[in-house]
């Protein structure tokens, strides 16, 4: 017996010609999607078809004419195809490729610093925060950004970082008050998911932007794909839907274009462009000095660095890919031992230290390269993930980019290194874990500020042993430890508590 016409046949019968043209003109959507998908070998989403209620039948059509099928299927094939390809030796970084802090002159620092304030000034910076990711393993669905750490004022990730971007800007204007006083702008960029982008928006919108102007910031999405099995196949997870997730952080490059956002960027005279990821509670947001170095350096892609705490950690290192070849991120797990553990005998350091921590500057000319240099070659990283699917958790795939798969594009990167204390107090799992909690982040900037109090003449009393105490110095009173002296000096502050203006 022939299957009754839905309405969902006949409204949508007008376009069916125009997916698949060899079709009659009154096949019916399912048929000329099933045909479309026959050609990249996806046409098993339709088996349960007969099973479904129109409004099911619906939302599958929905969901698959949504998709970017011929973009997708170049990705899934060049990834696929790139597995097990022999890859060229790594190599230690260069030595030159790196500003090293013990070799930084108190000269240099203040170049860096004019330098990039006046940019900042001339509004040639413009911030891009990756902010995609929920606080699940820190127990909350929200987006990882509205984070509480304990500090003593009980700010939020994103109210810090908003505020250091406040404090940036009037650093600039002062910086610059005697050649035109006029107010500064940062234009701050966020990147969402499809899982963090409303409550983000919400959250702004609720704290009234922290104190910035609600047309400085820009929200916008990174963009997912279909989970795979191992043979290329799309996952689904329910009968009527996909299984996907977010294309990982270096869905970034992507995003901005696809969103024009660097043409945005472009039309406001935008040069230079900060990158970081949100978990980070110390990162110095819009850093003058960082940028300051990055336009000395004349370099198309620069990475702040910290050095490797012990051979085995694990975490990614910078590289050199080939004899002569780019700057590039590895993971841990291809260095064998004897290379991680291999020492630089003219400098005493380990010849593989150089950790990636997600802390980027980029010229605007070169993430326009990106972006089009990866969309061309569709090479993503295959994760092996339990997939939730029809059948229960699957073993599967998920095609992600990383941030770091930038770079070996860069004709130039810069390496810039930073010390942890003062730059690195990533917010990663639940208090009792061992490492990157919100405690040990807390401590950190607690002993980072009173550091600064106590050198700008300040006194400290404590109930409790100083190393679990300290004090939290607002953002909007100093941002690297500068300017304290007239807020601290000969004064006596009882930690835990926040210095503010």
């Amino acid at each position: 017996m022939k299957e009754p016409t839905t309405e969902i046949d006949i409204e949508a019968s007008a376009v069916t010609t125009m997916l698949h043209p060899t079709l009659p003109p009154t096949a019916s959507p399912h048929q000329a999607l099933v045909e479309r998908l026959k050609d990249y070998g996806q046409e098993d989403v339709f088996a349960l078809w007969d099973e479904l209620s129109p409004e099911e039948r619906d939302l599958l059509l929905q969901d698959i004419e949504n998709l970017d099928l011929p973009r997708i299927d170049r990705i899934i094939r060049c990834s696929l195809q790139s597995q097990g390809l022999p890859v060229a030796a790594i190599e230690p970084v260069p030595e030159n490729c790196v500003s090293t802090v013990e070799e930084r002159t108190k000269e240099d620092r203040e170049k860096w610093w004019k330098m990039g304030l006046k940019a900042i000034y001339e509004g040639k910076l413009g911030v891009v925060l990756l902010s995609g990711g929920q606080g699940t393993r820190l127990g909350s669905s929200d987006p990882k950004g509205c984070y509480n750490i304990g500090l003593p004022s009980g700010k939020s990730l994103f109210q810090i970082q908003a505020e250091r971007i406040l404090c940036v800007q009037r650093l600039a204007a002062q910086a610059m008050s005697e050649v035109s006083p006029r107010p500064v702008t940062i234009h701050w960029y966020i990147m969402t998911s499809p899982f963090t982008h409303e409550p983000t928006q919400k959250f702004f919108e609720s704290h009234k932007y922290f104190g910035l102007e609600p047309d400085q910031v820009t929200f916008f999405q990174q963009g997912t794909l279909p989970c795979i099995s191992k043979d290329g196949k799309f996952i689904m997870e329910t009968p009527f839907s996909l299984a996907k997730a977010p294309d990982g952080n270096g869905g970034v490059y992507a995003a901005l274009k696809s969103s024009r956002l660097l043409d945005d960027m472009a039309s406001r005279g935008i040069k230079y462009v900060d990158c970081y990821g949100v978990d980070n509670v110390l990162v110095r947001v819009a850093d003058p000095t960082f940028l300051g170095y990055f336009i000395d350096k004349g370099a198309a892609s620069a990475a702040k660095v910290v050095r490797k705490a012990y051979p085995q950690e694990k975490v990614g290192v910078f590289v050199r890919r080939g004899k002569g070849g780019p700057l590039t991120v590895v993971e841990y797990t291809e260095l064998d031992q004897s290379m991680a553990s291999a020492t630089n005998q003219q400098t005493g350091r380990l010849q593989f230290c150089w950790s990636n921590v997600c802390l980027h500057m980029f010229t605007l000319d070169f993430l326009n390269q990106v972006a089009n240099g990866l969309e061309k070659d569709s090479v993503y990283h295959l994760a092996e993930k339990k997939i939730p699917s029809i059948n229960g958790d699957t073993v599967g795939l998920k095609l992600e980019q990383f941030i770091f798969d930038c770079f070996p594009y860069a004709p130039s990167t810069a390496l810039f290194e930073v010390l942890r204390e003062e730059e690195f107090a990533p917010v990663k799992n639940a208090n009792g874990s061992n490492f990157d909690t919100p405690e040990s982040a807390r401590l950190l900037v607690l002993r980072l500020h009173t550091r600064w109090v106590i050198a700008a003449g300040g006194f400290l009393t404590h109930s409790v042993p100083l190393y679990a105490t300290g004090v939290e110095v607002s953002p909007l009173c100093s941002y690297a430890g500068e300017n304290l002296e007239a807020i601290c000096r000969g004064r006596t502050f009882h930690a835990p508590c926040e210095i503010s203006l």
